[in-house]
This record gives structure tokens, C-alpha cells and sequence, in this order.
């Protein structure tokens, strides 16, 4: 690990449980890096609202991260901090609210993430009006385009531009897109955008409901995606959190070796998980890396790391380190 505060830190203080993990976890990341592999970050919770793009989006900047599978609230709320984080409100009593002091906070349009308050009308329907346009405009003209797409569409519009709130680098879906980073958004439709969309479609107003593409489709890229980057080197599979957007794309390997029956396929190169669910039976988010090398994700000396913590102070912690700083 080279010499820096935040790893000079972790190295003196980390050195058992969890916080030993971690530091093994940042060596190993760094040391797939140096053999030239590929790192895939998968963003589950609310990490888009934790403000994970402070870190996040350097690592994009400065090819720590190759590609990312993320939720669509992560994806969307990354650009609802862009627009509106002038707007937001931190309740640090969160714990003490009562549900009248929820029901009032619904009444001002005040949606609760834990702590922090994202306001409906400047975030999400200012978001929805920009989209709309968008959504409209493709499906008159019969295209289709990814989540991810229609969101790097307005984020080049001036009209929103006008409005960012933030310093764009600290934006990991605006670093996202300058790289053109491969990205993938399985189950969009289980976000506030999503469910906007599928009432737009029933109204009326977009008439296809294929103009936004499908996980199937994504499933079909990633593959592609996969599949071509093996060919070079080694993919890791750094996973924060549990979830759609962590099955998801591990499941990539499986379903080319076993579905597509091709042989050869590579397994992930290394393997990190952080996760607040403590280990568990039928629990996805809470099995142990080992039960993947069941399923066909990982082998037995595919390097894993299991931090079982909460994500908003590790994943950040990892990332400086990887970054140096």
C-alpha cells in the first residue's frame, strides 16, 4: 500500500475483524489493478444520496472502475443531488420521528432516505419534466435507449446544466458518462423515474413502452460486455451492498457457461462484498462468498473479501486508499 494519510491510517489502525478486511480488501483491489484487470463496482442502498460520488466518480476519473451495474434509484438520485442538494434537509434525529412527523414531512413533499430529505418537486418532477421530453421524443421517432441513456441525454441539455447544484465532480454519473463507462441498471422500474414512466405509458403519453430498454436487453450487453474484456484480462467484482444490483451482473458468468454452454468462460478475478446484512440462511445478501463457487461465480482461489459493515464508511475508506489519497 503506497504511503498517504488515509492509507497510512487504516494500515496503523485496521488491523483486526472488520477494519482488517477492509485493509485487505483495498490491497487486494489495488493488486488486481496492477495485473492489468478490470474492477466492476455495483452500487445498491442509497449510495447516490450517501454522496458516494465525491469518491466514486475519481475512481471513474481515474480508471479504478471500468464498469457499473447500479439500481435506479442510485442512478437517479445521483442527478437529484446534482439538481437539487440546495434543497435537501438532514434530519440527524431521524431516529425520534414520530408518524405525525413522518405524515408532515409527506405533507411538505419532503421523501426521507434515513437521514437525509429529497425534495419532490426540485429534484424528482424537475427531473421528470427534463426526461419526459426525452422518453416522448424517442418513442415519436421510434428509437430506444437504455436508462442510463435518457439520463446522459439530459445531462447534456443546457436547461439542466443551468441548475446543477454541486460540483459536477462530484457527480459519478456525469464521470460515468465522460468515460462512456459500460453501465448496466437491471430492474430500473423499481425506482421513482421507473414508476413515472409506466404512468406515462398509461396515459398515454409515450406510447411504446419498449422505447426505455429492458434488464433482458442489459443481460445481453453485459455478456457482450464480459465477454470481450475476458478475452484481454481478469474482471473484479467489487459489490456495495446486496440485491438486484449485485445478483444481477455476477450472474453473467453462469449464464454464458452453463446457458450458452460455452466453455472457457472466466470466472470473476476477485471479489469484494460490503454489506450490513449479517451472515444468514436464504439470504443473498448475507451468504458467505463461498456459495458462490456453487453457482459458477467465483473459484476456490478467486481472492474474496467479505466486510460486513455499513457501506457509507467503507466504501469511501477503499476507494481513497486505492486512490492514494
Amino acid at each position: 500500500m503506497s504511503s498517504s494519510p488515509v492509507s497510512d491510517f487504516i494500515r496503523q489502525h485496521f488491523r483486526h475483524f472488520n477494519a482488517a478486511s477492509l485493509v485487505d480488501a483495498a490491497d487486494g483491489y489495488r493488486n488486481h489493478l496492477e495485473k492489468g484487470g478490470k474492477m466492476l463496482v455495483t452500487l445498491a442502498g442509497a449510495m447516490s444520496t450517501g454522496e458516494l460520488g465525491i469518491s466514486l466518480a475519481e475512481m471513474i476519473r481515474r480508471d479504478k472502475v471500468h464498469a457499473i451495474c447500479c439500481t435506479g434509484a442510485n442512478l437517479e438520485e445521483d442527478v437529484f443531488n446534482l439538481v437539487a442538494h440546495d434543497y435537501y434537509e438532514r434530519i440527524p434525529h431521524y431516529r425520534d420521528l414520530t408518524p405525525s412527523d413522518e405524515l408532515a414531512l409527506l405533507n411538505r413533499h419532503m421523501n426521507r432516505v434515513t437521514d437525509t430529505c429529497i425534495p419532490e418537486m426540485e429534484a424528482m418532477r424537475r427531473i421528470e419534466n427534463e426526461i419526459l421530453e426525452e422518453w416522448v421524443a424517442a418513442d415519436n421517432s421510434g428509437q430506444s435507449f437504455f436508462p442510463h441513456e435518457f439520463f446522459w441525454k439530459i445531462l447534456r441539455r443546457d436547461s439542466l446544466k443551468a441548475s446543477f447544484q454541486i460540483d459536477t465532480r462530484n457527480s459519478w454519473l456525469i464521470a460515468a458518462m465522460e468515460k462512456e463507462l459500460p453501465m448496466f441498471v437491471p430492474g430500473w422500474e423499481d425506482s421513482t423515474l421507473g414508476n413515472m414512466y409506466a404512468g406515462h405509458c398509461i396515459s398515454g403519453d409515450v406510447k411504446k413502452v419498449h422505447t426505455v430498454r429492458t434488464g433482458i436487453e442489459y443481460m445481453i450487453k453485459l455478456a457482450e460486455w464480459y465477454t470481450n474484456t475476458t478475452a484481454q484480462t481478469e474482471i473484479g467484482f467489487f459489490q456495495i451492498g446486496g440485491g438486484i444490483a449485485g445478483d444481477f451482473p455476477i450472474c453473467v458468468v453462469p449464464m454464458l457457461h452453463q446457458d450458452l454452454r460455452r466453455e472457457h468462460v472466466p470466472l470473476w478475478g476477485y471479489f469484494c462484498q460490503i454489506s450490513d446484512s449479517t451472515t444468514s440462511y436464504g439470504s443473498y445478501s448475507g451468504a458467505v462468498p463461498n456459495e458462490k463457487i456453487t453457482w459458477g461465480k467465483l473459484g476456490i482461489n478467486t481472492p474474496k473479501h467479505l466486510i460486513e459493515s455499513d457501506a457509507t464508511i467503507v466504501a469511501p475508506l477503499i476507494f481513497a486508499s486505492v486512490l492514494g489519497w
